[in-house]
């Protein structure tokens, strides 16, 4: 097989082309979808037909373990990752996984060290998995480091921020309104039900950390709550989020597209929607309040790092001294 020249991040025999995913094989172009986690997912099932052992096996079998504990945003980043664990497993039974494979994987994910650290990190679990189901005597992904990755540092400005609003949708301006008010996560604002809602506050149960806490019922809060109840409906569904027809809720790459559409047209550049919890937790830290609790942080060295982050110092110049006149 030729090296690629281009679309060097897809795996074997998966091809860009005209906004969609394709695998081709033996000339043959098959269609994959427009996402590309979708797409990777649909490839896995391509190419993994009749595959009744080995590592692929293992690794389907630890997701359907692990998946009803996580997240539907984690799975789907899991399922990426396991796309490019068989591919590079493909020939491999759990047992032949040696420190060595990992560490050259790893390496040859370099030039993208975010994903090489989730696949590495799926990878941990796949075999922490394996132990407890004696099919593995031994962890081979022990030892292995994580990449040195770029942390984000993008601060959204109270001007920016205007800007992407004034440029959405109604329906969309006050999700992101509800990123920044409450500080959770996207997908725990578009999962908050009508029930979820009294005097009191908002209460969350964060899908990535099980953390449970109400965020207290401010003036904007609920002058926002109102704005959304008020938006026209065709059918009202149980969650306060959903689509002005159908009732049902609202898809997270939904809002992130409009997101990305609101930036373009406000002319924000390197924005992304998880910036907003950012900005949110940055700000409520800035008037006295407590970040780490809104945030819903157990540590507060991650909370204090994301604040950081984000935050550019200030610092004060010296004063000019007092120049004497000529002569003095």
């Amino acid at each position: 097989m030729r090296p690629r020249k281009k679309d060097r991040h897809l795996p074997a025999c998966m091809y860009q082309k005209h906004g969609a995913y394709y695998l081709v094989r033996k000339g043959k172009w098959l269609r994959l979808g427009t996402d590309f986690q979708d797409s990777l997912v649909a490839y896995a099932k391509a190419i993994d037909k009749g595959n009744q052992g080995g590592m692929g096996k293992l690794i389907d079998d630890a997701l359907a373990y692990m998946a009803p504990k996580l997240s539907a945003n984690t799975v789907k980043q899991y399922e990426a990752a396991a796309v490019r664990l068989k591919e590079a497993f493909a020939d491999f039974e759990p047992r032949e996984v040696l420190p060595r494979h990992v560490a050259a994987l790893k390496m040859h994910m370099a030039s993208t060290p975010n994903m090489s650290n989730r696949v590495i990190s799926f990878l941990r679990m796949v075999f922490m998995y394996a132990l407890e189901k004696q099919l593995v005597d031994s962890n081979p992904c022990t030892g292995i480091r994580r990449h040195t990755e770029n942390r984000r540092d993008r601060y959204v400005s109270d001007a920016e921020f205007a800007r992407i609003c004034e440029k959405a949708s109604p329906n969309m301006r006050v999700i992101y309104e509800m990123c920044y008010l409450t500080g959770q996560r996207i997908s725990d604002v578009l999962s908050i039900h009508l029930s979820d809602i009294s005097e009191e506050g908002i209460a969350f149960k964060q899908q990535k950390t099980g953390a449970r806490l109400i965020v207290r019922m401010s003036p904007d809060l609920e002058a926002l709550v109102a704005r959304i109840k008020a938006l026209p409906r065709t059918i009202r569904g149980l969650t306060l989020f959903c689509s002005p027809r159908g009732g049902k809720p609202v898809h997270y790459g939904s809002v992130k597209d409009a997101f990305k559409l609101s930036c373009q047209k406000a002319g924000v550049v390197g924005a992304t929607l998880h910036d907003l919890r950012a900005k949110s937790l940055t700000d409520t830290d800035k008037q006295g309040n407590n970040a780490q609790k809104l945030g819903g942080h157990t540590d507060a060295k991650m909370t204090a790092r994301y604040l950081r982050l984000r935050e550019i110092d200030i610092a004060e110049p010296p004063k000019l001294p007092i120049r004497t006149k000529a002569g003095d």
